[in-house]
């Protein structure tokens, strides 16, 4: 696109400024309107690779069992004796179905009782909430400590650390642009610009199916670090323009048509790194990217259509209102950097392998529990208090084919006898007397004396079952000998009852009715369509070879019961073993392909661009080969500070760190090269570094406190891990970009020169852009 092509187009802008401004406000509008309906899922194994067991075992899950809810409820300095009336006063509570306590190490130690309750309603239910207010009301007079998602609305409490967050976040933003704006209400402008642009994304995020609380909570303020400089070189473009031309409309036009090459220029390396991310496996990466994606678009275009009627309308505010240079004249930094010993560069030449070996050696986590937190919430805080006291165990669900009673009571036994298996429920674990569980065959005078019904209503009841299902032996056979599981008898009794097969007195009713619900409670939890599922609570954690080997173990064995060693063929969804440890194993397996595939793809993207935009190969290995540096060093700091780190944090991290902080390195090159034009490469470089120095230090420092305050405010594991790391790495490139870079360039300048290439020549002619612009600089 020739450069007269592109002044037309800015020109078309400046004068339809009214119309565009029109046109924002509708689309402002309808943004603001569209964000409550954005869909935001908080379930981080949602966005697991579909076909991986966890992801299908938890969609058979949620379209099969009915989960409810449960709590953890420790209560310190008290005696067995105390806690075990606390447990029948706690069964006693509406809505709670069972409170699960005993005097083994696994419910009282320390002189401390561990009630395990479970409810019979899902968390945000109300009869659950009311069910755990009167649990803490019954326990005021003790020390008290309860952990449970019960009554949690995650998604509102990371709204409100967000909003803390963005608060902040504009407070140092603000600082930052008045200290190296030209004018005081240029800050305003670019305010304005930014919340029109923020609210673009987050609206249209609508258009998406969903999105993930993660990227809902983070997006807006990495969407303000990484676009804000868009808005920046506009402003400043045009007020330098406006002081060599003295007139708005023809500043605005030729500061916009230089703009819009040059803010698209340098937002493919920010793009090349979040399609990279969208390339993961785990689709957090894919949603996080798209939407940020979105976000430098929105930026864009806001910066390109709605910013010029802003100064057309704000212009005698912006230039009244202008003011000296506060940032420093560091040309005399620029001199030590030229001067003939490159210090920093062999520094960095030493640092550099111990960075590349420290990073490989960062030890990355796959679940929430083994992570190293860095902000507490309140719920940590209690689970980590009850967790120093007992041991943590994780739960681990077993789907099985429904209907076969017999198999699920020889797995169920058999697993018991795993190491670290600490207890087992199923349909046929629950005890209903002495030695028979509910899925025991039970005949019909069992069945009498268990239910309290005479005989003769049993026989009854058992010879409208052998009809109902085909079976003539309670009718014309020995009855006596005829006997049926009793989950199916309870089920039939309830369903006779309500055809008015059978009448029962008032007492038998209410105690059947009393059954029904119970029953009920444990069926929909345990017995679906197509599946029953078995839970196993197990005292292992949740990554390590140990844990894998006993889920390992676990699959084998009820492949082979229910296979009949091996006579039946099973499918792959046929046993489905899920938990806390096969989702870790799942997502350890996606990064090992995702680790390499992003971060080659990353480099691959960034390179090919400033390939382009350099024409040479020297110069964009170089400045490649610094900001991978960067991110070598940010990721050696776990492995030096002895602390883990949460494995998508490092794919989030390096490639936006890759992608957006090259463009540091961008603007001192770009200066560099420029002033080589008029000077000697060491007093260009001098000056290339000063004037560069403020578009570093506000992108850098945006960046940077960006991702330090988002770590510090916000307690979710995730988004804090995310924050501190990019927040480090920014510092890191910052640093690195203004003491490194200088001399690599220096060093590197005639590797820059001779690996020039001429596009012009391979692709057969062509205008070439870039020289022109560099005319008009």
């Amino acid at each position: 696109m020739s450069n007269s092509i592109m002044r037309k187009i800015a020109k078309f802008i400046v004068e339809k400024h009214i119309i565009i401004m029109l046109l924002f406000v509708v689309l402002v509008i309808y943004s603001a309107l569209s964000i409550s309906k954005v869909r935001v899922n908080e379930d981080i194994t949602a966005l697991l690779p579909p076909k991986t067991a966890t992801r299908r075992g938890l969609t058979v899950m949620e379209n099969e069992f009915t989960a409810f809810a449960s709590a953890n409820v420790m209560v310190s300095n008290i005696t067995c004796e105390k806690a075990a009336e606390l447990a029948e006063n706690l069964r006693e509570i509406e809505n709670v179905a069972t409170v699960s306590f005993d005097d083994s190490s696994e419910h009282y130690a320390s002189s401390s009782a561990l009630f395990t309750v479970a409810f019979s309603a899902e968390s945000e239910d109300e009869r659950a909430i009311d069910a755990l207010e009167q649990i803490k009301d019954s326990l005021s007079d003790y020390e008290v400590s309860v952990s449970t998602t019960v009554g949690q609305d995650y998604v509102k409490q990371l709204a409100g650390e967000i909003t803390q967050v963005l608060i902040l976040a504009l407070i140092v933003i603000a600082a930052v642009l008045l200290f190296t704006s030209k004018s005081y209400f240029e800050v305003i402008i670019l305010f304005i610009v930014f919340a029109v642009a923020a609210v673009l994304n987050m609206g249209t995020n609508y258009w998406l199916r969903e999105i993930s609380s993660i990227t809902n909570s983070i997006a807006i303020i990495l969407q303000l670090a990484l676009a804000i400089d868009y808005a920046i070189i506009f402003c400043h473009r045009f007020q330098d323009e406006y002081d060599r031309q003295r007139n708005v409309k023809s500043a605005l036009t030729d500061s916009l048509a230089y703009s819009i090459i040059e803010i698209s220029s340098s937002s493919l390396t920010t793009i090349s790194g979040l399609v990279a991310l969208m390339l993961m496996q785990f689709r957090l990466g894919y949603d996080l990217g798209l939407v940020l994606t979105k976000g430098i678009i929105c930026s864009m275009l806001t910066v390109f259509l709605l910013m010029p009627g802003l100064i057309m309308l704000f212009h005698k505010a912006l230039l009244k209102t202008r003011h000296k240079n506060l940032v420093p004249n560091i040309t005399g930094w620029g001199r030590l950097l030229s001067k003939k010993v490159p210090v920093f560069l062999i520094i960095f030449a030493f640092l550099l392998p111990a960075a590349i070996v420290f990073s490989a050696k960062c030890e990355y986590t796959f679940s929430d529990s083994e992570t190293d937190r860095i902000t507490l919430s309140e719920q940590d805080r209690i689970k980590a208090h009850i967790y120093n006291t007992f041991d943590e165990t994780n739960m681990i669900a077993v789907l099985v084919p429904v209907g076969d009673y017999t198999k699920e009571k020889a797995l169920i036994s058999e697993v018991n006898g795993f190491p670290g298996i600490r207890s087992a429920l199923g349909l046929a674990s629950i005890e209903i007397e002495e030695g028979r569980v509910l899925t025991d065959p039970y005949t019909a005078r069992a069945a009498s004396e268990l239910l309290g019904v005479d005989i003769e209503t049993a026989k009854l009841l058992y010879a409208l079952y052998g009809y109902e299902h085909d079976s003539f032996q309670p009718i014309l056979g020995d009855s006596d000998a005829f006997a049926v599981p009793l989950i199916d008898m309870l089920e039939f009794l309830f369903e006779a009852k309500d055809r008015g097969m059978i009448t029962l007195d008032d007492d038998k009713e209410q105690m059947i009715e009393s059954m029904r619900g119970t029953l009920d409670d444990a069926l929909v939890q345990l017995r679906g369509e197509h599946y029953s599922r078995i839970v196993f609570n197990a005292a292992v954690p949740v990554e390590g070879e140990e844990s894998v080997a006993l889920i390992e173990n676990i699959e084998s064995s009820a492949r082979k019961l229910y296979s009949e060693n091996g006579k039946t063929e099973l499918s792959e969804d046929a046993i489905i073993v899920i938990g806390d440890i096969t989702s870790a194993k799942d997502l350890e397996d996606s990064f090992r392909m995702d680790n390499n595939r992003v971060s080659f793809l990353t480099i691959a993207f960034v390179f090919i661009v400033m390939l382009f935009t350099f024409r040479s190969l020297g110069a964009a290995v170089l400045l490649i080969l610094v900001i991978q540096s960067s991110i070598w060093l940010n990721f050696s700091f776990p492995y030096i500070t002895g602390t883990n780190l949460f494995f998508v944090t490092y794919l989030i991290v390096s490639a936006i760190q890759m992608g957006a902080t090259i463009d540091y390195a961008i603007v001192l090159y770009n200066r560099f090269q420029l002033r080589k034009q008029d000077y000697a490469p060491k007093q260009a470089m001098a000056i290339a570094v000063n004037e560069s120095f403020s578009t570093i230090l506000t992108s850098g420092t945006i960046m940077t406190a960006a991702g330090f305050i988002i770590a510090l405010r916000t307690t979710d594991l995730y988004i804090s891990s995310i924050g501190l790391t990019l927040g480090r790495g920014a510092l890191i490139s910052v640093i690195l970009v203004l003491t490194v870079l200088p001399q690599v360039l220096l060093v590197g300048n005639k590797l820059i020169e001779k690996t020039m290439i001429d596009f012009k020549k391979l692709l057969g002619g062509g205008a070439d852009e870039q020289e022109k612009l560099d005319e008009t600089k």
